[in-house]
C-alpha cells in the first residue's frame, strides 16, 4: 500500500495545491518542492501554533469517489474537534482538463490528539491520502508530510517535502472536472453513470428501464419549440399556461413528472449522480417533444439552460469571474439533445422575486434556498444561463403584469418563429 501510494503520489510533483480560505477572494495556491523558496511564507491566514491537514479523495472507481467525497465534510464535522476549521481544497494541474482531485484542508487549533486520530481511522479505511502541514524557523516556512500506515496499522510520516508558493492558474480549479462530471454532454456518458449505480441505488435501474422506453426525437420538428427559462417567482407557470392557450399549443416540463418518484432520492446524492439523473431528464423530455410537436407548437417549462446553468454555478467557486469565459465548451449544447427554436428567460429583480415568494408560501428547494440566502450564488446562476448556447436565452422583463409579459412574449414568437 506504502508502495503503491508513493508512486502515485509521486507523480504531484505537476500539480498545484488550491485552498479556499474566503470565498470572495481567490485561494491560496501551493506546490511542492525539494527546498524552501525565498518567497513569503504561502499560508498566511494559519497561525504558526496551529496544525495544519489534507486529505485528497483518490479511487479509481468514479462512483465511489464521488459517494465517499459527498459525506465527507460532514463526517469530519462530527467527528473532528469543533476548533477545527475544514476548507475545501483541489490539488490539480494548471488549466488541465479532469486533473482535479478534491480533498479538504483543515486548521487545528484544538491541541488535541484527536484529530490524528480521527485522520489515522480514515487513512486506514478509506479512500484517501493524508498530510500534515508544519510550520519550523524564523521565516515560518511550511512542510508537508504524506501519511502511511504501517504494517501493525500505525501511522508513520512516509516523505516531507517543502511548499512553495504557485502562480495564480488561467483557469479556476472547480472549472476543471465540470464536463461528465457536472454537466453531461450526451445521453450515453449521463446513463453509463446511472449504471454503474444500480447496485448501490436500486432506484437507478427503474429510472434506466424508463429512459429505455423514451420515444427516439428527431433533430427538426414540424412546429416550433418554446422554451421559457428563469428563476423560481419570475412567472414562468402563469406565462407558460398564457401561452400554450394563446398559441393552442402543447405544455410540457422538464425534469418531466414521470421522474418525480425518484427526484428526492437522487437530490440526495453526489453531483455526478444528481447531474446524470437529471441529464436524462432532459431526454425523456426530447422524447415527448419531439412527440407532441409533430402537431402543435410545444411551450418547455425549463429545459437544457436550467441543468447547465445550476450545475456549473454550483460546481465553480467563489466569485463570479471564475467561472468558465463566455464561448467555453462547458456551455455547448448537447450535440445529441433535441434543439428549442427558441429560448426566453424571464427577469425580474431580487427584491420582486423574493416578495412573490413570500407570497406564494411555498416550500423551497435547496436551490432555491441557496439562491435566497447567496446574492454571489444568484448571480452565477444568472450569468451561466445567459452563457449557454445552442440557441441563447433571449431575456424578457417579467417585471410588467402578466398579460402584458405575455404579449410581450408573443411579439417576440411570432418574430422569431413565424407563428
Amino acid at each position: 500500500m506504502a508502495r503503491r501510494m508513493m508512486s502515485r503520489f509521486g507523480q504531484w510533483s505537476s500539480y498545484v495545491y488550491a485552498v479556499d480560505f474566503d470565498a470572495n477572494s481567490d485561494p491560496i495556491y501551493f506546490a511542492l518542492a525539494s527546498k524552501h523558496s525565498e518567497q513569503p511564507q504561502v499560508f498566511r491566514n494559519v497561525l504558526a501554533d496551529e496544525t495544519c491537514y489534507s486529505l485528497h479523495v483518490q479511487s479509481d472507481d468514479q462512483i465511489e469517489r464521488a459517494k465517499f467525497y459527498g459525506g465527507l465534510k460532514n463526517k469530519l464535522s462530527k467527528e473532528l474537534p469543533p476548533e477545527c476549521t475544514i476548507l475545501e481544497m483541489f490539488t490539480f494541474q494548471p488549466n488541465v482538463k479532469d486533473s482535479v482531485i478534491k480533498g479538504y484542508f483543515i486548521k487545528d487549533a484544538s491541541k488535541s490528539s484527536a484529530t490524528e486520530r480521527v485522520l489515522g481511522e480514515l487513512l486506514r479505511n478509506d479512500p484517501v491520502y493524508v498530510c500534515s502541514y508544519l510550520c519550523g524557523g524564523e521565516d515560518r516556512q511550511w512542510s508537508q508530510h504524506l501519511w502511511s500506515n504501517t504494517e501493525d496499522g500505525w501511522v508513520e510520516v512516509l516523505e516531507k517535502y517543502c511548499v512553495v508558493p504557485a502562480e495564480k492558474p488561467e483557469h479556476h480549479p472547480s472549472t476543471l472536472n465540470i464536463i461528465n462530471y457536472d454537466v453531461f454532454y450526451s445521453f450515453e456518458d449521463a446513463y453509463k453513470v446511472l449504471q454503474q449505480c444500480v447496485d448501490i441505488i436500486p432506484e437507478s435501474k427503474a429510472v434506466l428501464e424508463l429512459v429505455d422506453q423514451r420515444p427516439e426525437s428527431k433533430e427538426k420538428t414540424a412546429f416550433p419549440v418554446i422554451v421559457i427559462e428563469g428563476l423560481d417567482a419570475t412567472g414562468k407557470s402563469t406565462l407558460t399556461e398564457s401561452l400554450t392557450e394563446a398559441l393552442g399549443a402543447t405544455l410540457l416540463k422538464s425534469p418531466p413528472q414521470c421522474l418525480s418518484p425518484w427526484r428526492a432520492r437522487f437530490d440526495t446524492e453526489p453531483p455526478l449522480i444528481r447531474r446524470a439523473f437529471y441529464a436524462l431528464g432532459n431526454y425523456l423530455t426530447a422524447g415527448q417533444i419531439g412527440q407532441e410537436a409533430r402537431q402543435a407548437p410545444v411551450i418547455v417549462d425549463r429545459y437544457w439552460h436550467s441543468t447547465a446553468a445550476y450545475a456549473i454555478a454550483t460546481a465553480v467557486g467563489g466569485k463570479l469571474g471564475n467561472l468558465p469565459q463566455a464561448g467555453s465548451e462547458v456551455y455547448g449544447w448537447p450535440g445529441d439533445l433535441l434543439r428549442p427554436s427558441l429560448v426566453l428567460m424571464l427577469s425580474l429583480s431580487s427584491q420582486e422575486r423574493m416578495r412573490r415568494l413570500q407570497v406564494r408560501g411555498q416550500d423551497k428547494t435547496m436551490e432555491e434556498e441557496e439562491l435566497e440566502a447567496n446574492h454571489l450564488f444568484r448571480q452565477k446562476v444568472e450569468e451561466a444561463y445567459q452563457r449557454v448556447g445552442g440557441p441563447a436565452c433571449i431575456t424578457v422583463d417579467a417585471s410588467p403584469s402578466p398579460d402584458q409579459v405575455l404579449q410581450q412574449v408573443l411579439l417576440l414568437i411570432r418574430e422569431k418563429c413565424h407563428l
